[in-house]
């Protein structure tokens, strides 16, 4: 990768942090916006042409203050606007049996995407600018972890192969030309909280670059994950992620996957479980209580991360499909994808994202679209916790509030064969 935050930060003090190390990973930061894209065609889909190119260039502030309304009005306002349709699933089951601590996902055909919930403020309503327009979509059935990969588990995948993270490695000077030697050091992103209460338009006041943080240090090289084999394992870069899902037979989800697999058979609701983000005064998943981001009160019973199966289920059996890390998809990350996507009419089947990655707000940099939001998740500043909206990650960065998941592809029979065709069927009259 030619640009990246681990390459900016090299190129810098140890001690400073610049918008280039940081802006791309720091999802709870992120308000996205609309831009015309090329996308991949996805399968048995009709792509429209796209007006613009990747090198296209503009005023990025404007941008996300037209395009954010526009979005906005488009899609909350106008009584044309695309609404939940019922979920279809599939009713045939593979005939092998369910892999140890996966769960069966049926797939089908289901309403993708986010809209802001009646009374939510102008953060959640942030939050679902590029999650937007709802589009329908078919997927196959597959196999889902239940929970995130675990510390236990990534560290019998290191000890089988031997493999070194990327925030383990030292930068070689020849791929950061100009860097000083001192500034390639093995590091990561770290969520570091002032001491007092900050403007929320500055994200270098909580977050820096820290040598010797990586996956066995998730906060710098003084932490530990002793006593977490049941957390689940941060730092990770994509490469690492695929590294692992290679070795253990599986691969990364799309995002059209985990979306379905998230909402677990229920339509439309903005939360994993339902309407209420916490029904009965219960907390459903580890999320950041207190003042952003001074202070985590901890009410949920976590500050940092918790281990995996703390909290409930969804209707599949995926723990933490809200809240805790952020997940890995293998899809690249464009803010207007869905809006091509819907503008093509019909349902687009198995979805792989698009060809390239594009943010507006960070030309330079290629990313990968995360899911699930995490502990640092709050209404004041960022609610991706919420169903169908989407986060963004420089594909070379890993953070300490970011892990993964993988997915197994189900061996097809001919029950499911036959399934897939009726639902083709349905899809048209929906």
């Amino acid at each position: 990768m030619k640009t990246s935050k681990r390459s900016a930060s090299r190129r810098k003090s140890k001690r400073s942090v610049t918008p280039y190390i940081l802006g791309g990973v720091l999802l709870i930061a992120a308000v996205v916006v609309t831009v015309a894209i090329v996308i991949r065609k996805p399968v048995n889909a009709t792509v429209v042409t796209p007006a613009a190119s990747e090198d296209a260039h503009g005023e990025n502030a404007k941008a996300d203050t037209e395009t954010s309304g526009a979005m906005q009005h488009d899609d909350q306002n106008s009584k044309n606007a695309p609404a939940f349709q019922p979920t279809v699933m599939n009713m045939a089951k593979p005939s092998s049996a369910t892999p140890e601590e996966m769960s069966w996902i049926p797939g089908g055909e289901f309403s993708m995407g986010a809209r802001a919930p009646a009374g939510t403020n102008d953060v959640g309503m942030k939050a679902t600018y590029d999650s937007r327009p709802i589009h329908r979509v078919y997927v196959d059935g597959f196999y889902m972890d239940k929970t995130d990969v675990t510390n236990a588990e990534f560290a019998r995948f290191i000890k089988a192969t031997g493999y070194v993270t990327v925030a383990e490695r030292k930068p070689r000077a020849e791929d950061y030309p100009g860097a000083p030697p001192e500034n390639l050091v093995a590091g990561s992103v770290v969520f570091t909280p002032p001491d007092h209460p900050v403007s929320l338009d500055d994200y270098f006041q909580w977050w820096r670059y820290v040598p010797g943080a990586d996956w066995k240090h998730p906060q710098g090289p003084s932490s530990s994950i002793a006593g977490k084999d049941d957390y689940p394992v941060v730092q990770i870069a994509y490469e690492d992620a695929q590294a692992y899902a290679e070795w253990a037979g599986k691969r990364l989800p799309t995002e059209a996957e985990w979306e379905f697999a998230a909402r677990g058979g229920l339509t439309g609701k903005p939360y994993v479980w339902g309407d209420e983000f916490r029904p009965h005064q219960h907390w459903m998943a580890n999320t950041h209580e207190g003042h952003f981001p001074n202070t985590n009160t901890g009410e949920d019973g976590y500050v940092g991360t918790s281990p995996v199966k703390h909290f409930a289920a969804n209707n599949y059996g995926l723990y933490d499909m809200a809240g805790n890390v952020w997940q890995w998809t293998s899809d690249w990350y464009r803010p207007d994808y869905y809006k091509q996507l819907s503008a093509q009419g019909g349902v687009t089947r198995n979805p792989q994202g698009p060809d390239s990655s594009w943010d507006p707000s960070e030309p330079g940099h290629k990313k990968k679209v995360h899911r699930g939001g995490s502990y640092l998740c709050t209404d004041q500043y960022c609610s991706r916790y919420m169903l169908g909206t989407r986060g963004k990650g420089d594909a070379d960065t890993g953070t300490n509030h970011l892990g993964f998941r993988c997915v197994r592809n189900a061996a097809p029979n001919a029950s499911m064969a036959s399934a897939r065709e009726p639902q083709r069927q349905v899809s048209k009259k929906s």
